[in-house]
């Protein structure tokens, strides 16, 4: 929380009373300086004929609920959907499915990420596989550890559909800024 918070220019303060009266956790965020322009309505980003020959998507995330509503809006996109929720199981997914493209969630437990991108990448061959991290992880540091692991797309949560449909739809190697 303190992260997200300070990352706003905002502030989080801690207090209590003593043992067993309780803690109280503040957070403050300053006023935005303008009002922000309303969101576009979404549209999905494939044509018809573009979901006939549409990308195979290994999904990949330890929370089922992110991982269920990703692979779910992905899949009314037309693309072709498989989940897993840690490291192990993707890699055993690609006993019998060949993705296209891989969205992987850095902090997995058992295996993270980096490992995964990298495991993925001895087995399916470095460029056969575009690799997307979506995360919580959006420092500097992380995406040029995400890059320097194999990932070729860098995204942080919460990540908008059309941002994500942006990097699986992109060129191969290329490395999206924020």
């Amino acid at each position: 929380m303190r992260s997200l918070v300070q990352m706003h220019e905002g502030q989080v303060v801690v207090a209590s009373e003593g043992v067993g009266r309780g803690t109280t956790v503040s957070m403050s965020l300053p006023a935005a300086r303008q009002s922000a322009p309303a969101p576009p309505a979404f549209r999905p980003a494939l044509s018809a004929s573009a979901r006939a020959n549409s990308k195979s998507i290994l999904v990949v995330d330890d929370n089922l609920d992110a991982a269920s509503m990703l692979s779910e809006a992905l899949q009314r996109l037309g693309y072709l959907i498989r989940t897993a929720h840690d490291g192990p199981s993707a890699l055993a997914t690609l006993e019998t499915f060949v993705p296209d493209v891989a969205v992987l969630d850095i902090g997995l437990p058992v295996m993270d990420g980096y490992e995964l991108v990298q495991q993925m990448r001895k087995r399916q061959g470095a460029a056969s596989v575009r690799m997307i991290a979506v995360t919580g992880y959006g420092q500097p540091d992380d995406r040029a550890r995400a890059a320097a692991a194999g990932f070729d797309a860098h995204l942080v949560k919460p990540v908008a559909i059309e941002q994500l449909v942006a990097a699986i739809e992109a060129t191969q190697g290329s490395y999206p800024k924020p």
